[in-house]
């Protein structure tokens, strides 16, 4: 996953963003503020119905956009309540329901046309220049929007392994829910269900199924453009983490360019991204490791438990043959770790 040291950038660059969603917005807005000039291209995709967005993500959009109000007034999921590998547990949870439609008009990115071809381009959505996506596990899953029986849900989301895979129940709004299901079909999932199935009603057909499993598209990045949010890596939905992770790749990304933009040599930057990037998936790989590993006993949950252990062997590969960290950020910049300290 080699990365080349890219174009030399003035403060003046231009950045081309490929792709929408909250990495390109966030990115969008710290490159426009840091003096750049930024011209976003979306992407055409179904919009995802309904984003819980963590405390996490949530400070650190408010932070980034100077909206220490954003998203107060919308509805919240107080709870989780889990039956994994045991007895229903509650755990306490707090994050903000909104749909992506939402999202994307609250941050709506401020662009200026590019005239002629942009020095650098962030790609937050595919197509991209090279390479592709080296996938942890094999975890199709699927989406339904359901009536929702019992009014505790309004406040709660409601997670349950069963031998052939998990479920997930989120609110959408007064007596519905969305219901993603991940390892095998809804109905089958359902049928071994004995906490979400019993508080829904099916209401319309599963999605088409899309990709779970963790995964990293490799490399990272390339002569004069890199990957950010989840175009760059995907995480698994059961550790809640995905929207936060996608906004903390942007301030990264951002900090890179701005960097190079006023004079900072891109190759070590450009590494610093890369190394970053993996790092933050063996991390999610080792956590993922371990509810994969006492979800369930089957052949699916072994198999995607094995891949699990695979992809962090993969990483701590992949990192053995970088540097050192050579930055540190502090806010929104990136400094020499050497005048951190």
């Amino acid at each position: 996953m080699r990365c080349a040291g890219g174009p030399d950038l003035s403060p003046a660059a231009s950045v081309a963003i490929r792709g929408s969603g909250v990495a390109a917005s966030a990115c969008a807005h710290l490159l426009t503020r840091a003096g750049l000039r930024v011209a976003s291209e979306g992407a055409l995709r179904p919009p995802v119905p309904s984003i819980m967005l963590s405390e996490a993500a949530l400070a650190l959009l408010r932070d980034i956009f100077g909206r220490p109000d954003l998203f107060a007034d919308r509805p919240r999921v107080r709870r989780r309540l889990v039956a994994w590998g045991g007895r229903p547990v509650v755990v306490p949870h707090d994050a903000v329901l909104l749909s992506e439609d939402d999202l994307q008009s609250a941050l709506a990115p401020l662009a200026m046309a590019i005239a002629g071809e942009a020095d650098f381009t962030i790609f937050a959505a595919p197509p991209l220049p090279e390479g592709s996506l080296r996938l942890f596990g094999d975890r199709g899953a699927v989406a339904a929007r359901v009536t929702v029986r019992s009014p505790a849900c309004a406040q709660e989301c409601r997670v349950e392994a069963v031998p052939a895979g998990w479920l997930f129940l989120v609110p959408a709004g007064e007596g519905e829910g969305w219901l993603m299901g991940i390892g095998a079909p809804l109905d089958a999932l359902l049928a071994d269900s004995a906490l979400i199935a019993p508080v829904i009603d099916m209401t319309a057909s599963a999605s088409q199924p899309f990709i779970t499993a963790p995964r990293i598209h490799a490399p990272l990045c390339g002569e004069g453009w890199l990957a950010c949010g989840t175009a760059a890596i995907g995480f698994d939905p059961i550790c809640g983490d995905g929207t936060a992770q996608s906004v903390r790749e942007a301030i990264l990304a951002s900090a890179v360019l701005s960097a190079i933009a006023e004079g900072a040599d891109a190759a070590p930057l450009l590494t610093h991204y890369r190394s970053m990037l993996i790092a933050a998936m063996r991390r999610h790989l080792q956590l993922c490791a371990h509810f994969y590993g006492s979800g369930g006993q089957g052949d699916w949950w072994r198999a995607q438990h094995a891949a699990l252990v695979e992809g962090h062997g993969w990483c701590t590969a992949q990192l053995a043959k970088l540097p050192e960290p050579q930055f540190l950020l502090d806010g929104f910049r990136l400094v020499p770790r050497q005048a951190a300290a």
